[in-house]
C-alpha cells in the first residue's frame, strides 16, 4: 500500500489599491508595462518603501488561518537570476515571517496545519512568442502573501478540500479575490509516494492555476510514482510543470534548497514591528467565517447543509442572500430562489462569483412576501423572478391585478375534485402505484386556473382526496 504525503505553498495576491514597495497601481488586465516604474524595474538607486496595509492584509489573513503572529519580523533578499525578476534578487522573508503556526479545519475535522505565511513581491510575467521572450513587469512587485502548510494532507480528496477553504477564507477576509485564472491565487504542490510512514523523496508541481487541475496533477503524479516504485526505480527529487492537454506533469527542473538562494537581511528596509494592540484590532476586521456562517444558516434558517454550502461558496451570494432574508419567516424559500432560478440564470462560476445583478436584495424579499400572503404561487413566482433577472424591474411592475389575486382554498379544492372526475384512468393509474401519475392531475389543476393556483398544494390536496 503506498502512502500520498502532500503539503502546499500557495501564493496569493493581496488586493491592495498599490503595489508591496511602490505607489504603482495594483491592477490586472493593463497593457503591457505600463503599470511599472524605477522600482517594479530594479533601477539602479531606486529604494523600495514598504506598504503598510500589505502587513496588514497578511496579519489579517494569518488571524483568519488561526495563526500567531511575530510582533518583530524581517525582509530579506532571496537571491536567484531569471529574466522576470530584474533586480536578481526578490525581497521576501526568511526566518522570521509574519505569521507561523496555524490551521485549515477540514469538514472532517482533520487539521492541516499552516507552517509560516510570509510577504514578498512577485515577478514579472515572461511572454513567449514564437521564438521571442517577451517580459511584462506590471506584475513585478505584486504584493503576496506566501502559505505554506504542514505535509499532512493524506488524499486528493483533501488537497481539493484544503484548496477550496484556503480560497474562501481569503475571499471572505477580503484580502484577495483568489481568481485562480487570473494568477492571484496560484498553488505549488508538494507530492511524496512511500510504501512505510517515512516520507517518500518529493517533487513540486508548480503554478496550478485551478482546483480542478490541482486534482488532476495530483492522480497522475501520485500513479506515476507510485509505478516508478513499483519498478524498483527511485524518484527524482524536482520541479514540475502541468500539460493541461495530456494531463501528465513534466520537468522543469532540479529542486533547489534553500541554501541556493543565499538569502540575507535586506538592507534597504527597516524591521517590522507590530503592537499586540494593532494585532487585536486587526482581529476586529474580520468578518464572520464561512465556516460559522454556514452552522448558522443550517441552525438558524433552517437550510439544507448542501444548500448552505452552495450560498456561503460565494461571499456575494450569502451577503445578498441574508438581506433578502432579513425579516421574513420563509429564509428557506429566499435560498430556493436564489440557488434554482437566479443560479439557472448565471451560467458560469466566475457570474455567480461577481454575482452581478439588476435587481435588489429587497426586490427579491418583496416577490417571496407576495407568496407568504397567497397573492402569488411559486411556479408563477418563479416565472416573475427570470422577468425581473432580465429587466431589473419589480415583482409588482410586472404583476396585472389577476396575478396577484391568488387562489383561495375553496377553489382549489373544487378544481382537485374536478381534476379527479375528468381524469379516472389517471387517477387508476396512481392507485396502481404509478406515482408519476399525480403530476397529470397537477397539470391539469394549473390549466384550469390559469397557472393561478400553487403547484405544490395541488399535489398535496389530490394525494389526500384520492
Amino acid at each position: 500500500m503506498y502512502k500520498l504525503t502532500s503539503g502546499f505553498e500557495t501564493h496569493v495576491e493581496l488586493k491592495t489599491n498599490t503595489k508591496i514597495f511602490c505607489s504603482c497601481s495594483n491592477g490586472f488586465g493593463s497593457a503591457p508595462n505600463t503599470k511599472c516604474c524605477p522600482v517594479c524595474i530594479g533601477l539602479p538607486g531606486a529604494l523600495p518603501r514598504l506598504n503598510k496595509q500589505v502587513v496588514e492584509f497578511a496579519v489579517k489573513a494569518g488571524l483568519a488561518l488561526n495563526c500567531k503572529i511575530n510582533n518583530l519580523s524581517y525582509m530579506d533578499r532571496k537571491n536567484y537570476s531569471y529574466p522576470d525578476l530584474p533586480k536578481a534578487y526578490q525581497i521576501s522573508q526568511f526566518d522570521v515571517p509574519l505569521c507561523y503556526d496555524g490551521f485549515v479545519e477540514l469538514s472532517d475535522g482533520k487539521k492541516i496545519g499552516i507552517t509560516r505565511i510570509h510577504i514578498e513581491e512577485d515577478a514579472g510575467k515572461l511572454i513567449h512568442n514564437d521564438e521571442d521572450i517577451l517580459i511584462d513587469y506590471n506584475r513585478a512587485g505584486v504584493p503576496l502573501i506566501e502559505i505554506v502548510s504542514e505535509p499532512n494532507i493524506e488524499s486528493v480528496e483533501e488537497a481539493k478540500e484544503f484548496a477550496e477553504k484556503l480560497q474562501l477564507i481569503m475571499r471572505y477576509t477580503g484580502v484577495s479575490d483568489c481568481k485562480m485564472q487570473e494568477g492571484s491565487m496560484r498553488c505549488d504542490v508538494n507530492i511524496s509516494v512511500s510504501e512505510s510512514e517515512s516520507l517518500g523523496t518529493r517533487t513540486e508541481i508548480k503554478n496550478m492555476n485551478s482546483i480542478a487541475n490541482i486534482r488532476k496533477a495530483m492522480e497522475y503524479e501520485v500513479k506515476r510514482q507510485t509505478e516508478i516504485l513499483k519498478s524498483g526505480g527511485k524518484v527524482i527529487q524536482e520541479t514540475l510543470g502541468f500539460d493541461e492537454k495530456s494531463g501528465t506533469t513534466y520537468s522543469m527542473r532540479t529542486k533547489e534548497d534553500a541554501n541556493d538562494y543565499r538569502f540575507f537581511r535586506e538592507p534597504d528596509l527597516l524591521p517590522i514591528h507590530i503592537s499586540h494592540e494593532d494585532i487585536e484590532k486587526i482581529r476586529r476586521t474580520i468578518p464572520e467565517l464561512p465556516h460559522k456562517k454556514l452552522k448558522r444558516y443550517v441552525a438558524d434558517f433552517g437550510i439544507d447543509k448542501k444548500d448552505a454550502e452552495l450560498l456561503v461558496k460565494y461571499p456575494r451570494v450569502a451577503s445578498f442572500f441574508e438581506e433578502a432574508a432579513y425579516g421574513i419567516k420563509s429564509s428557506k424559500k429566499v435560498a430556493n430562489f436564489i440557488l434554482g432560478v437566479i443560479f439557472a440564470f448565471l451560467k458560469s462560476e466566475t457570474l455567480k462569483e461577481e454575482f452581478d445583478l439588476k435587481i435588489s436584495p429587497e426586490s427579491l424579499r418583496e416577490l417571496v412576501l407576495l407568496t407568504d400572503s397567497g397573492k402569488l404561487n411559486v411556479s408563477k413566482a418563479k416565472l416573475t423572478l427570470e422577468q425581473m433577472l432580465l429587466s431589473g424591474k419589480r415583482a409588482e411592475e410586472l404583476l396585472n391585478d389577476d396575478d396577484l389575486r391568488g387562489f383561495d382554498d375553496d377553489s382549489l379544492l373544487s378544481l382537485c375534485q374536478k381534476a379527479i372526475e375528468v381524469n379516472p384512468k389517471t387517477v387508476a393509474d396512481y392507485k396502481g402505484g404509478k406515482d408519476k401519475a399525480i403530476m397529470a392531475l397537477v397539470g391539469f389543476v394549473m390549466r384550469e386556473s390559469k397557472g393561478r393556483a400553487d403547484a405544490g398544494k395541488a399535489k398535496e390536496k389530490l394525494i389526500e382526496i384520492i
